[in-house]
């Protein structure tokens, strides 16, 4: 019986107020052993504590009639009695003030609703409790979950653990002790959707994140539409308030499946009665064929349901999935033959999308003897050391790549999405490739659209061409273009106009000592614009949140990459283990995330942060410059983030002139944890 008035008071309080039970609870029924709760002096008349045993949250009280102990959840909605108080001789709930007998658990006549109450016993090293015996681990619906999102590759969970989704956590905490997955605590949910994202755009495999209703869950959608946008498999998983009070204004009661609708291409709630594993292997294959992200919701009681004895196993991606290794058609191929047979000044340009298939695409370029430029999504897929290579084209590119492709008279792209920043010429006679039918001139008509995976695409057109004489002239052309831009970055690199060291400068250290095998994560800002002009890779993997362009995306990649780094090779043979992770940001973008600087830490994550602090948001005062406009509310107040990185136990180096930067990212490169190496540079010279 439940109902508002349970104060003693409102039951007659004074001469007829009510007396609470001092009757000793019976011992457990079945099996039970004895635990010992507290010393007998820990505890003073008239308090009240919480004490946990094994899995057991315990209410402990103590009245001039002895020791009490009681289940510490308030049958009425859960409330912590341990929190509670003692007055008038009943244990008060703290939530709602509904009270019980501090010894057997009864509330005051006519209620009847009770907690469980144990039998103490006074020992000479304490007070001691008889406990049921813990029955084993049930299998749950968050067991079948999990067990179906690993089989399918998942090992890494990036997320945080709260109220809404305790049930599916114990199951991942469950896993973890099996050796079956990992599980990062992150200081805010951004930053787990930016680690999954990124995970899964270095290996194209699944991670996932992690969140509790309401704000837990919306914080995750910056990265997920990054992972949207950029075509990175990733797996979200939301707690949910129960189904009770779900759509009746509950304390974070949104409704998410509204709410990522847009987002995932595929999201679906697992009800009581749900086929869980379906819904989970829908989850992960949705998410890894269409490269995008895919969404579940756990209401919080169907977490803890146990699985019923004819549930669907654990699923896995057996018999669910094919090649995806898509061959071009035969009438595409020789339509794309007819315009690179005709050309006598092919160009190839790649984008992030053919990151599968470079080797193959290089061995093409080297058979048209074509140059070969990638987008700025695409930097490094390429080593500038390559002789056909051109860099970047693009606003965030080198007059190389510009140069060659005006004068080139076709362009064959891999894997681009011909997004305004990069600058193809749509002009000129393009064959396009790539496993995307609605990628296929999207933006305008090309003249070969030409569907099929890139690395199979590109190795059918090197086929066909295989008797093609080629002039060999085009690398004394790239070496020719390459010594005009040396010159000017010596240039630039000499500039200084007292305010902190120039972007070419530290881009020449970071090309110079960052392994050649590095992860490289790089924010938006200057300093990427910089990045992609100046830095010369030899390599490195690039990643950066290309179409979204989101500020703060560095640090949280770098936690996902370095997962990246322990894990087996991802489903195209790469290997990441053991590579070095160097992110670079600017201080604006550093900042939307700091903290997680202590989440590395936690985990000994082994990365290198390489932070170009300008003191403010340098490249919105350029466009406001270029606007015509006063430069306003750009500046940022900055602590010395390399005495920050100290305080959270990582390493910390600032650099304030040229002499000191190669010193400082040696040091930070070769340290065995997280480092940050913060380089005062000036906001004009980018």
């Amino acid at each position: 019986m439940n109902d508002a008035s349970r104060h003693p008071q409102a039951t007659g309080a004074g001469a007829g107020a009510p007396i609470p039970s001092t009757a000793v609870p019976s011992l457990p029924a079945g099996e039970f052993a004895w635990h010992r709760l507290i010393g007998v002096d820990e505890l003073e008349v008239g308090r009240v504590t919480t004490v946990t045993v094994g899995h057991e949250s315990l209410c402990v009280t103590r009245t001039e009639a002895g020791f009490g102990c009681l289940a510490n959840a308030c049958p009425h909605q859960g409330g912590p009695l341990g929190e509670g108080s003692i007055e008038g001789g009943w244990l008060r709930c703290p939530w709602h003030g509904y009270d019980y007998s501090p010894h057997d658990g009864t509330p005051p006549p006519p209620f009847d609703d009770a907690p469980a109450a144990y039998r103490t016993e006074i020992r000479p090293d304490g007070v001691y409790v008889a406990l049921p015996v813990a029955s084993t681990r049930p299998r749950t619906v968050s067991d079948q979950l999990v067990e179906t999102m690993t089989s399918w590759g998942v090992e890494w969970v990036f997320g945080m653990v709260g109220h809404s989704n305790l049930g599916f956590a114990d199951a991942l905490r469950q896993a973890e002790a099996d050796g079956s997955l990992q599980f990062i605590g992150v200081r805010h949910e951004g930053a787990a959707s930016f680690a999954a994202t990124a995970y899964g755009k270095l290996t194209g495999e699944l991670a996932a994140c992690f969140a509790i209703a309401g704000p837990g869950s919306t914080n995750l959608l910056t990265g997920l539409y990054d992972a949207k946008m950029d075509r990175a498999p990733v797996l979200a998983v939301s707690g949910q308030v129960p189904s009770s009070v779900r759509g009746r204004g509950a304390f974070q009661d949104t409704d998410l499946s509204a709410v990522f609708a847009d987002v995932s291409r595929y999201s679906a709630t697992v009800q009581a009665g749900s086929n869980a594993a379906e819904l989970m292997n829908l989850a992960c294959k949705t998410a890894l064929v269409e490269r995008d992200v895919a969404h579940l919701v756990l209401p919080d009681e169907v977490q803890v349901l146990a699985a019923t004895q004819d549930a669907s196993p654990a699923g896995s991606p057996l018999g669910r999935t094919g090649s995806r290794r898509i061959a071009p058609p035969a009438d595409a191929l020789e339509q794309a033959l007819d315009v690179l047979s005709a050309a006598t000044r092919p160009m190839i340009i790649v984008g992030h999308g053919a990151r599968s298939g470079i080797d193959d695409i290089v061995a093409l370029a080297e058979a048209l003897d074509a140059p070969v430029a990638t987008t700025f999504k695409g930097k490094g897929l390429v080593a500038d050391q390559h002789p056909l290579s051109c860099g970047v084209l693009g606003r965030s590119g080198t007059p190389i790549a510009s140069w060659f492709m005006n004068e080139a008279d076709v362009l064959v792209t891999f894997g681009v999405s011909f997004a305004n920043h990069t600058g193809i010429a749509s002009y000129k006679p393009i064959v396009q490739v790539d496993f995307d039918p609605m990628a296929l001139g999207r933006f305008h008509a090309v003249t070969v659209p030409l569907l099929a995976d890139v690395g199979t695409g590109a190795r059918a057109l090197a086929d066909a061409l295989a008797d093609r004489t080629a002039p060999g002239a085009a690398a004394t052309e790239v070496a020719e273009r390459w010594a005009i831009w040396q010159v000017e970055k010596q240039r630039r690199r000499a500039d200084d106009r007292g305010s902190g060291l120039n972007s070419a400068v530290v881009f020449e250290a970071l090309s110079r000592l960052v392994p050649a095998d590095a992860i490289m994560p790089v924010d938006v800002g200057n300093h990427a614009y910089s990045f992609g002009r100046y830095f010369e890779p030899c390599g490195q993997t690039v990643l950066m949140s290309g179409y979204l362009g989101t500020i703060g995306f560095a640090f949280p990649a770098a936690m996902g990459c370095w997962a990246a780094t322990r894990c087996a090779p991802d489903a195209d043979g790469a290997r990441w283990e053991g590579r070095k992770v160097v992110s670079v940001s600017g201080d604006g973008g550093f900042g939307q995330y700091a903290m997680e600087l202590t989440t590395a830490v936690k985990y000994r994550m082994d990365i290198t942060h390489v932070l170009l602090n300008n003191g403010e948001l340098g490249k919105i005062s350029k466009e406001q410059r270029a606007a015509e406009l006063d430069v306003w509310q750009t500046s940022l107040r900055n602590p010395s983030f390399a005495e920050f990185a100290d305080l959270c136990g990582a390493m910390g180096r600032q650099v304030t002139a040229p002499s000191e930067l190669d010193a400082a990212l040696s040091d930070a490169l070769s340290h065995p944890g997280p480092a940050l190496v913060e380089v005062m540079t000036d906001p004009l010279l980018v």
